[in-house]
């Protein structure tokens, strides 16, 4: 599960002063001495209690747009620093199953009881609230290809909350995490690590009860708009579908190239390119390959 980094500082800081440290010294979690010291100012931060409430009150103020700009990665984050080379910050807002917010919006818009892992590294920090509670479990990232439906090998660790107070060091593919509301609205903080690589990297969906990886849950922005190109039909974009689903380095890319030249296909034409592709030399391409021709013969 997560690591739990211990309370070693009740000395408190500005948002300011914490990004300033985190720019002078990096974030890098693979490093215990870069790690911890992220930890020490996401403390030192968690110990003010007045940073958020102000920077909330001041959102308010500007109107509808100027808050719209704070939560531009989702209705319940607030951006608390922009996107640096190896990090950026920002609070999360859990509601409970008796918020306006929960009732209008269901809780898969909170990722509620999704179990899922991270293509990245964070430390976060119960701020607000009595905390979301988690199932967590441990895999093997590297034993997995990432098919759908492919057996992930789920290891159950144990229940347990972020608790106000409590830091945590979530591990990129190894800590998956199922989260329940919390009894009351909840805040946390966090510090994101932000890698050239995590673009390429998967994060997986989980089927518990069948240990099944259940999707992928990391497509960005050049899966859409292939896509979207491929779909409408153009020469250079099939061209270029093409040419990414036999020479793309990422395996997963080729499969998107794959499932994008599939889509304008008619079905005998659509059989014969995950022949071809089962036999391409990536365990997650043929796999996914033999579950599309599987699904053709029972459409």
């Amino acid at each position: 599960m997560p690591r739990v980094i211990p309370n070693i500082d009740d000395t408190s800081c500005e948002l300011g002063d914490c990004i300033a440290a985190l720019h002078e010294f990096g974030f890098r979690p693979d490093e215990e001495e870069s790690l911890l010291h992220g930890a020490k100012w996401l403390r030192k931060l968690g110990n003010n209690r007045d940073f958020l409430g102000d920077i909330l009150v001041e959102e308010l103020k500007h109107g509808v747009c100027a808050a719209e700009e704070a939560s531009d990665y989702g209705p319940q984050v607030v951006m608390l620093s922009t996107l640096g080379s190896e990090f950026y910050m920002r609070a999360n807002f859990w509601p409970s199953v008796d918020e306006h917010m929960f009732r209008a919006s269901g809780q898969a818009a909170f990722s509620y009881e999704v179990p899922h892992d991270h293509n990245f590294d964070f430390l976060t920090l119960g701020y607000f609230g009595p905390g979301y509670a988690s199932d967590y479990y441990e895999y093997d990232f590297e034993a997995v290809a990432g098919a759908v439906g492919e057996k992930a090998g789920l290891r159950f660790i144990e229940r347990s909350t972020l608790d106000p107070g409590k830091l945590m060091h979530y591990r990129a593919h190894l800590d998956v995490h199922s989260q329940m509301p919390p009894d009351s609205l909840s805040v946390s903080i966090n510090i994101m690590h932000a890698g050239g690589a995590q673009g390429w990297l998967d994060q997986y969906r989980f089927d518990i009860e069948r240990d099944e990886i259940a999707g992928v849950i990391s497509a960005g922005g050049t899966e859409t708009f292939l896509r979207i190109a491929t779909g409408l039909g153009g020469p250079e974009a099939l061209d270029l579908a093409e040419h990414f689903a036999k020479a793309h380095p990422s395996d997963r890319m080729r499969l998107v190239a794959l499932e994008a030249q599939a889509g304008v296909l008619d079905p005998a034409e659509r059989d014969a390119l995950w022949r071809r592709a089962e036999s391409s030399g990536s365990r997650l391409v043929a796999r996914e390959a033999t579950r599309m021709r599987r699904e053709l013969v029972h459409a």
